[in-house]
């Protein structure tokens, strides 16, 4: 089956996260918007499923995946049916909801993550709101950040398994959105990360592991993979990072 993918055609955003479960299955998809409007795709391609009164079961919003008949939106709904389907979920039923509640809680960290640079409104440009982001990266590489890392990491650490993944023995798309979280905050926070990382030693060789698999390795290095930019989820505003303040420990 050729998939076809619809999302915005210049950032990475939660489109991304969709794209690397597709490489790393070899599958066949077309990345519609970024395909040629003389060919009947591009934005207008996109803008017409979200448009079209006649869908019975629309989408909100992009990313969704048109699969044979079924349209599937959301991404961890979305990553939820391709792990079924390419062997990047377990194979039993606990296992598909503990990945699947991974990467809703992977999706509430990455909510945390936009909101640093848009906390108000998304519909007003980031020099509108600069004081209240300030405030609000301030509190997020102070508490949200360590808190979800803690977790993730607490995760890793308790796959009875003791495999390096974050779910079993296998690779799942839990592991590959993990590897594009840590890349997002890099880009995004590289100070904040660089003094919080040592702290988070099974999530950082997990992110090199994946970004070493052959599939994955070979999009990172093709113009297919979309670099982090201003106008995605994870930006960088050097007034934004910082490296954040530790609790003092009781002696």
């Amino acid at each position: 089956m050729r998939y076809e993918l619809f999302y915005w055609p210049s950032i990475p955003g939660r489109g991304e996260f969709v794209r690397l479960a597709l490489e790393q299955a070899g599958a066949e998809y077309i990345d519609v918007a970024r395909e040629p409007a003389t060919a009947g795709m591009g934005v207008a391609a996109l803008t017409r499923w979200l448009e079209d009164a006649t869908i019975v079961r629309p989408p909100y919003a992009p990313p969704f995946l048109k699969a044979g008949k079924q349209v599937i939106g959301q991404t961890a709904n979305i990553l939820l049916f391709l792990g079924g389907r390419h062997d990047l979920a377990p194979a039993d039923e606990a296992g598909r909801l503990w990945t699947h509640q991974l990467q809703l809680t992977i999706a509430d960290l990455v909510t945390h993550a936009h909101d640093t640079h848009h906390p108000i409104a998304g519909s007003l440009y980031y020099e509108e709101q600069k004081p209240a982001a300030k405030r609000r990266a301030a509190a997020f590489r102070k508490d949200r950040l360590p808190k979800f890392l803690g977790y993730f990491e607490r995760v890793m650490r308790r796959n009875p398994h003791g495999s390096g993944h974050m779910v079993g023995n296998a690779l799942t798309y839990v592991d590959l959105s993990m590897f594009q979280v840590m890349a997002g905050l890099r880009y995004a926070f590289p100070r904040a990360l660089a003094q919080l990382q040592p702290e988070y030693p099974l999530l950082d060789a997990l992110s090199r592991r994946v970004a070493a698999l052959p599939r994955i390795a070979a999009y990172l290095a093709s113009t297919r993979r979309l670099p982090f930019n201003q106008h995605g989820i994870f930006r960088h505003y050097p007034e934004l990072d910082a490296s954040p303040a530790r609790k003092k420990r009781k002696s």
